[in-house]
Order: C-alpha cells, then structure tokens, then sequence
C-alpha cells in the first residue's frame, strides 16, 4: 500500500521576544533566527512512523519566506522523502484564514493525499487554527490532539488515538483526513547523514509561487487576511531582583534555602 502523508511544518523565530511591524502588525523576520515549528516535528515523526508502517511517501509543505528551505533541509534530514516550498511576496503578512487557504490549494496541487498532518499550534502564534481551517477549505474530516494512528483492514479508514486531560478516545475517520498531532506525543528521531546526502544527489525540494498556484491575490496575503492587528508595540519586560548573601558558604546557603521558601520556591 503506498499512501501519501502530506504535514505541514512552520518556519518560526528562535526566541521568545519576538518583534512586530508598527504599520501592518505583522512579524519582523529580518535579523533573526529561525527553526522549524518544535511541534511540527511531532507531525513530522509520527508522520514517519505511518509510512514506515505502511508504506508511501511523506511530502513536507511550508508557505514560508525562501530561508525556510533550511526547514525542509532539516526534515528531510529526519527522512522526509519530498519536500514543497510555497513562497511568494504575495502570501506575505498572512493570518491564519489566507495561510490555510495557501496550503490547502497546495495541497490539492500535490494531485492526491491520503493524510494531511499538522503540528497542534506554533510558538509564534499557539492559534491552533491551521488543521481545522485546511479541512475546512477541503471538506475533510478532522481530528485535533492525534497520538497514534492505524489504518483499519480496508486501507481506506483511519484509526486515531486522541489524547485529552483526562482520557484517551479512538476515532475512525475516512481518508482522507486532517489531523492535528498533539504536542510532545512524539519523540522526533535525529537527523541522518545518509538522508541529508540525498539533498545534493537527488534535489527533492520543489519550489510553488502564486504563478503555480493561481490565486486570487485578493485572498492571500495581508490583504487576504481579516484578522487586525490593533497594537503590538508593547514588549513585556521580566522584572529581576538580586540580592547578595553574604558570610561563609555554608551561611549563604542557608539563607539562600530561607529566601526559596520564603518565594514559595521550596515548600
């Protein structure tokens, strides 16, 4: 059986003090560092862990700035056997509405899939948006919070272990089918130098603009994008204290241990 696993990864700022353009409140990218989404890569391994199951290909997607080809460089590292880079001016600025209207006309492009995969949320943004939104624009079932994934005897259904707060729950879905892979469900496997040979040998990486995918610019982009951005100049500050203990070492502890009990750090 031969499926195709398509998942979604992000390409996200490195840091937590992330900085926004005053005019369009969209993000600052230029200057930072950048990795892949932490919780597209549980997508990504149980992604993996599915075909090695059962055979096919894993097709990895991001609509991101062309830096982002380090992305798919890492994934494939990690054994991605395709990946698709949707990068355009056009998309830039995009709310969650027109980059889930991107994505899943990409994925319609691919020609076929039997399970789209996506990272729970991302830590630019924790909307949890885009898994509902692409099955929205496909007219797919879909599933949030995805740990384990079965196909049933007929090949043509999917079993899926969700995790809640306090109990786990089986579906069947009919592929294909949408699933938001819990965060911290999936232990990612490392990077392999074997696959990361196959980047120069084979060049798996496709590139799609707008000219590919035909849209109307109207819908993508910042001026695709209905969510509004009233103020985001404000950076909150951690507040640090410092204190100095002084006496011996054995003295300085001790009133170190009091502090942290006093802070209800120790109890």
């Amino acid at each position: 059986m031969g499926l195709t696993i398509a998942v979604g990864i992000k390409w996200v700022p490195n840091q937590q003090a992330v900085r926004f353009d005053e005019r369009t409140g969209t993000l600052i990218r230029e200057g930072v560092t950048s990795i892949v989404n932490p919780h597209d890569l549980d997508a990504v391994e149980l992604a993996l862990r599915i075909r090695d199951r059962y055979g096919g290909k894993v097709v990895a997607l991001s609509m991101s700035p062309p830096s982002a080809v380090k992305g798919l460089e890492h994934v494939i590292g990690m054994g991605v056997d395709e990946g698709v880079l949707i990068s355009d001016r056009a998309f830039a600025g995009a709310d969650t509405l027109a980059t889930s209207y991107v994505i899943s006309s990409a994925l319609r492009r691919l020609g076929g899939f039997d399970l789209a995969l996506f990272g729970q949320e991302t830590i630019d943004s924790s909307t949890a948006h885009i898994p509902a939104q692409v099955a929205g624009w496909l007219g797919l079932p879909y599933l949030y919070y995805a740990t384990e994934v079965e196909l049933d005897g007929s090949g043509r259904k999917v079993i899926v272990k969700r995790m809640l707060e306090d109990r786990a729950e089986w579906y069947e879905l009919d592929m294909p089918a949408v699933l938001g892979v819990a965060m911290k469900s999936q232990l990612p496997r490392p990077v392999k130098l074997s696959n990361k040979l196959r980047l120069r040998e084979e060049n798996p990486i496709r590139t799609w603009s707008n000219a590919e995918l035909k849209l109307d610019q109207r819908c993508v982009g910042l001026r695709g994008s209905p969510t509004i951005v009233a103020k985001s100049t404000w950076t909150p500050e951690v507040p640090r204290r410092r204190q100095i203990l002084e006496g011996t070492p054995e003295e300085a502890a001790r009133k170190l241990v009091e502090a942290l009990f006093r802070e209800g750090v120790l109890r």
